[in-house]
């Protein structure tokens, strides 16, 4: 046997560095010619110690072998599995009868490398070398698996099965415990384990804890991590200082960042690519553009990650015009997109509106081969659709094969954004048909969409939804809930979302702020501004606008004047053409016409178009045809095509009996192709929006819908009602003006919802133009005769009529 042996030894050192074939042949000759003395097993494995790509010649050899045996097969298996023939390799290993741990261990290894981890995992459990259990370096092999495949079940199972066979002890089985209850999102276990390892803890362990905190957003308890492995003498290498600076990028801790740079200098990895990656990230992501870009110029190597890290810095920092140049620089020289570098451009594109160079990028996706990624096209609908071109957005989500929550997200926000909020509400609805669970943020988008249609129903349907889904609160969905209720008149359900959230930001007060000022309850806006100043909340240019339209619509002048001092004095806002034409209208309101007239002479800022509305409106309140003349005029320079100063001067000459001076206004503007937008009203009922205009006689109920008219008029006269005239601004007899007067389509909208609704029911109606006068002073006696609610949504705010009584005071 010793001669066999040497024979075996001989024939390897003769052939060590020559064809591998040849070797096998020539032990295949010896093989043949001891056949009948020597069993086959006892063949050194050296015949199939050879290189994968010459198995396929190599491996026919045993097969003229007669009896070829269980040592033969099992070193086969091993070979095949390493070279990545992995049916092959378990095709033998199950004709096997004695199976080797070895080949056992090396299959699972080889499903492993080449991604099959699911049959590794069988592997271990359900064929096992009878007599054999795995060993601590299989154990530890398989749990990072299990992280691969953030599989908690089945490393739990490894977990139980090391405690029974004492391999729990193992620091490598332990090192990979900690890292499958990382990976797995279960980062207290992953602690619990780490600290139970009073010894033995090797930089490997330690590196995977602060990576697990990093990647599960412990940051900080990452960074406390690193500093005891310092203090425990175990230096950091390459694959820890990555972990770490991440979880600096992440609470943007630039100070200790910084400390760790000079860490990296002191241990000689500054040159390596990964670390230098995590250092441009972290300086980024710290708002340190200028470090991280000296970085970058400085590396060696291009890396793609650091550029996109780079790029994705300067778009979070509001410099698209650097971001756009460093995607410049890295296609001049020629470095490969992905599909993070994409995205990010795309993002500058959404904020700057050069559609041009937009679609540029565009081509360059579709040359690059990157118009199949979903996070591609997913940016690509999101810029289309903030640039305003929803065509285009629509295209591209149209053309994707496989549409995520993100892909309808951007959809609906984007048309929710750009005011086509029956859009937004129809591709919701389509979103949800297809199985889609929708998140915060399309939730959000498509409550703003409900809350400028004001359509109610609808939301309370999306806010039922988010309970019953699970999906959770938001400051951002909380905020969208109290504008939704507020908006849509709804104040007490506004207030109740909003006594129920745990955090409030200044968007949550000042929207409360407006909703009670649009709802007529300006005293109770005033309240919360007082409540949100004591909470340590500072008002913000919106807020003042909020403060000061409760003001206005509530005839609070001494306190509007408070308030608008206050904006520069105590908290440094320079007041806006908004600020002034709420003090302007609030001023004409209240019968100050001259005062308003000074405050315009004073305005820090030029008059805008908002402004000379308000003046116009207040001279349209009390006559004073000298000052509205030339508010209208310097609106029909700002606002040709704007058809409401027309029609206000026109009323005005109308009110005042120059009926000439009217039917001019009307001629002038009707030669300027000037078309006024027609009044209407409308009321939302199962679902169905029934509208109405002014003496229409369109809808199917119309002869019922008169009569209770005839009924409502002779009701509430006998209560005190008296047409008002001024408000009949036709050229016709007192007759005729009294019955266009009664046939408007606020008195049209009521009258159906007293037909319609049940007893007791709220009336909701909603009007694209302000109420008239008239309408508004018999909705007051029409609530008291009919003892019901009705709830007027006009172009300004909402008014609440109740017992004869109206929220905003008259102040309307």
């Amino acid at each position: 046997m010793f001669k066999l042996d040497f024979k075996f030894f001989y024939l390897s050192r003769k052939y060590r560095n020559k064809d591998v074939v040849e070797l096998a042949r020539c032990i295949h000759n010896v093989v043949n010619s001891i056949h009948s003395r020597f069993d086959l097993d006892r063949v050194p494995n050296v015949l199939f110690k050879f290189k994968s790509g010459e198995i396929d010649e190599a491996h026919h050899l045993p097969d003229k072998m007669s009896g070829r045996g269980d040592f033969t097969r099992n070193n086969m298996t091993t070979d095949y599995a390493s070279s990545g023939r992995l049916s092959e390799a378990r095709k033998l290993f199950n004709e096997t009868p004695s199976k080797s741990f070895i080949t056992w261990s090396s299959l699972i290894s080889g499903y492993r490398k080449y991604g099959c981890n699911v049959e590794a995992l069988e592997l271990l459990w359900q064929t096992r070398p009878e007599g054999h259990k795995p060993s601590q370096y299989t154990l530890g092999s398989v749990l990072r698996l299990c992280s691969s495949m953030s599989s908690l079940r089945r490393g739990e199972q490894i977990h139980g099965y090391s405690i029974k066979t004492c391999f729990d002890s193992s620091v490598f089985v332990l090192t990979g415990l900690v890292d499958m209850y990382a990976k797995c999102k279960c980062i207290f276990k992953a602690e619990y384990l780490f600290k139970m390892m009073y010894d033995g803890k090797t930089h490997v362990t330690w590196t995977t804890m602060i990576t697990g905190y990093s990647q599960n957003g412990y940051g900080f308890k990452a960074m406390e991590c690193f500093r005891d492995m310092r203090a425990e003498g175990v230096e950091a290498n390459q694959y820890t200082f990555p972990g770490v600076l991440t979880a600096c990028a992440a609470v943007s801790a630039h100070d200790f960042g910084a400390q760790l740079h000079c860490c990296i200098v002191r241990a000689g990895f500054e040159a390596n690519v990964f670390v230098q990656s995590a250092l441009v990230d972290m300086y980024a992501k710290c708002r340190d553009l200028k470090s991280a870009r000296r970085l970058l110029e400085t590396m060696e190597i291009d890396d793609k990650v650091s550029w996109n890290s780079m790029i994705v810095g300067c778009v979070r920092q509001g410099f698209q015009v650097e971001a756009l140049s460093l995607f410049k620089k890295m296609h001049k020289r020629g470095m490969k997109f992905d599909d993070f570098t994409y995205p990010s451009v795309l993002n500058c594109f959404a904020s700057n509106m050069d559609m041009s160079n937009a679609k540029s990028v565009h081509c360059l996706i579709v040359q690059t081969g990157f118009e199949g990624y979903n996070s591609v096209n997913n940016a690509l609908v999101d810029m289309y659709a903030k640039q305003g071109s929803l065509g285009c957005a629509l295209t591209v989500f149209n053309c994707m094969q496989d549409k995520d929550v993100i892909s309808w997200t951007s959809l609906v926000t984007g048309c929710a954004h750009n005011g086509s909020y029956e859009e937004a509400l129809k591709y919701f609805c389509a979103m949800r048909t297809t199985g889609i669970c929708p998140d915060q943020i399309v939730v959000a988008s498509i409550l703003s969409a409900c809350a400028a249609l004001t359509v109610l129903e609808y939301g309370r349907q999306v806010h039922a939804t988010c309970l019953k889904s699970g999906l959770g609160s938001s400051l951002s969905l909380d905020n969208s809930l109290v504008m939704m209720y507020a908006k849509c008149g709804c104040i007490e359900d506004a207030n109740q979302v909003f006594d129920s959230m745990q955090t409030r930001d200044v968007i949550t007060w000042t929207a409360l702020i407006v909703g009670y000022a649009q709802n007529g309850k300006g005293k109770d806006s005033l309240q919360f501004y007082d409540q949100m100043v004591a909470s340590g909340t500072k008002p913000d240019f919106i807020t003042f606008i909020g403060l000061l339209f409760a003001c206005s619509h509530d005839g609070l002048l001494e306190n509007a004047r408070h308030y608008f001092e206050s904006m520069d004095k105590v908290y440094g806002i320079k007041p806006g053409p908004e600020h002034y034409a709420c003090m302007i209208d609030l001023l004409g309101r209240s019968g100050k016409l001259a005062e308003a007239k000074q405050l315009l002479n004073q305005m820090a800022v030029e008059p805008d178009a908002t402004i000379w509305k308000a003046l116009l409106s207040a001279c349209r309140v009390h006559g004073d045809l000298e000052l509205g003349e030339r508010a209208a005029n310097n609106l029909f320079q700002m606002e040709p095509t704007n058809a409401t100063p027309y029609i206000l001067l026109s009323n005005m000459y109308s009110a005042a009996g120059k009926w000439e001076d009217a039917a001019r206004i009307r001629k002038l503007m009707k030669s300027r192709g000037i078309s006024k937008e027609p009044g209407c009203s409308w009321i939302e009922m199962n679902s169905q929006v029934h509208t109405f205009m002014s003496e229409d006689r369109s809808h199917p109920m119309t002869a019922a819908i008169y009569s209770k008219i005839d009924e409502i008029i002779l009701l509430i006269k006998e209560t005190g009602y008296v047409p008002d005239m001024n408000f009949a601004l036709h050229d016709m007899d007192e007759e005729g003006k009294e019955l266009g007067l009664a046939y408007h389509s606020e008195k049209l909208a009521v009258a159906f919802g007293l037909l319609s609704l049940p007893r007791g029911a709220p009336i909701r109606i909603f009007k694209n133009l302000r109420v008239c006068g008239d309408c508004h002073t018999a909705m007051k006696y029409i609530s008291g005769v009919y003892l019901r609610h009705i709830i007027l949504r006009d172009s300004k705010r909402f008014h609440h009529f109740k017992e004869g009584k109206c929220s905003c005071g008259d102040y309307w």
